[in-house]
């Protein structure tokens, strides 16, 4: 859909850049109180993608929810990304999406045209899913902000969290980095149009067949990419997991014109933030700033990050190869024999 509205000149941050940091975020929730249930398998308190509440012996509710400023000028285009993103938590437990809610926030200068445009793309993307929009919330706001909150089914006993990864495991990624630089490019109108259009595609394709060939296999351990960025998720799972980590970067896909861009300096504010929270954890040896800084580099609606018994990694990236944007094998789990829980090669 053409439109003369920018939708991006109305944001300060685009898509998950404007995700509070994980250092931060651990600070504001580190003195609440969590209460104990126990059919809560997976809280808040795990720093994991979703809850996961056990109905039955047979069922578990997935629960997520997620939403952000524009990242795409076009509305259709930006409800179509931000639900893409909202959906993948659940697939990252290993569930299935069902049931959605909408989440708006519009300014009253919005036109009509625009807002349905939004939420048109979000429809049209949980439907895709195979899930429902039953609902939702709005409210003005000089900002516009939309995403979706979420609930999935999954098996009690099949449940994947970030923290289950063990020593002698592959690690495997399905979409490629550097989302954030590009977009952040295309806002200063700085970017190649064939990267912001590769950017485009990957942001509106869901996790779904990832997590369709993921769970025929041994994954001890699953993560989305977002806005984190890759190492801080995989910071996560490591040292949610106890082990240790070694990323071969040579096999690490970027979006075209990514490194050339991150190394121009087009670096959104969401890299700086997460190379505070998870570098303290990682050994960068003689990588290049530029490649570090894609690692960093705050995605949307990015890949599946999994960790998969090394007896099934090859079968794992054979089925992955035909089924996902970019079925990546880029490094191995090991024991935690102490400091930096993350090298990279």
């Amino acid at each position: 859909m053409e439109t003369e509205i920018r939708l991006t000149k109305l944001a300060n941050c685009a898509g998950c850049g404007a995700k509070v940091g994980g250092g931060v975020l651990a600070q504001l929730l580190g003195d609440l109180q969590v209460r104990r249930d126990e059919n809560l398998l997976v809280g808040y308190d795990k720093a994991d993608d979703a809850s996961v509440y056990r109905i039955s012996d047979e069922l578990a509710l997935v629960q997520t929810v997620d939403f952000f400023p524009p990242i795409a000028d076009d509305p259709y285009l930006f409800g179509q990304i931000a639900a893409t993103n909202a959906l993948s938590d659940v697939y990252a437990m290993g569930g299935e999406p069902k049931l959605a809610l909408n989440l708006l926030c519009i300014p009253e200068s919005l036109p009509d045209e625009a807002v349905r445009g939004i939420l048109r793309g979000g429809y049209d993307k949980v439907y895709e899913a195979g899930a429902l929009i039953t609902g939702g919330h709005s409210i003005f706001d000089p900002e516009p902000k939309y995403g979706l909150a979420v609930t999935g089914f999954v098996h009690p006993d099949r449940i994947l969290t970030n923290a289950g990864a063990k020593p002698g495991d592959v690690l495997f990624l399905t979409k490629p980095l550097g989302i954030g630089v590009v977009t952040t490019a295309a806002k200063a109108e700085l970017c190649p149009p064939e990267s912001l259009a590769a950017a485009h595609r990957l942001m509106t394709t869901l996790n779904k067949s990832a997590r369709d060939v993921m769970v025929r296999f041994r994954v001890h351990a699953c993560t989305d990419v977002t806005g984190f960025g890759f190492l801080g998720h995989l910071s996560e799972m490591a040292q949610g997991s106890g082990v240790a980590v070694t990323v071969d970067t040579a096999t690490v896909d970027f979006l075209p014109g990514a490194l050339e861009l991150a190394a121009d300096g087009l670096l959104p504010e969401g890299m700086y933030r997460n190379r505070r929270y998870a570098g303290t954890v990682v050994d960068a040896g003689d990588t290049p700033v530029a490649v570090q800084d894609l690692l960093y580099d705050p995605q949307t609606a990015g890949g599946l990050l999994m960790a998969v018994d090394p007896a099934d990694a090859d079968a794992l990236y054979e089925a992955l190869r035909g089924a996902v944007p970019s079925a990546q094998r880029v490094g191995t789990v090991s024991v935690y024999a102490g400091g930096p829980y993350i090298t990279l090669r």
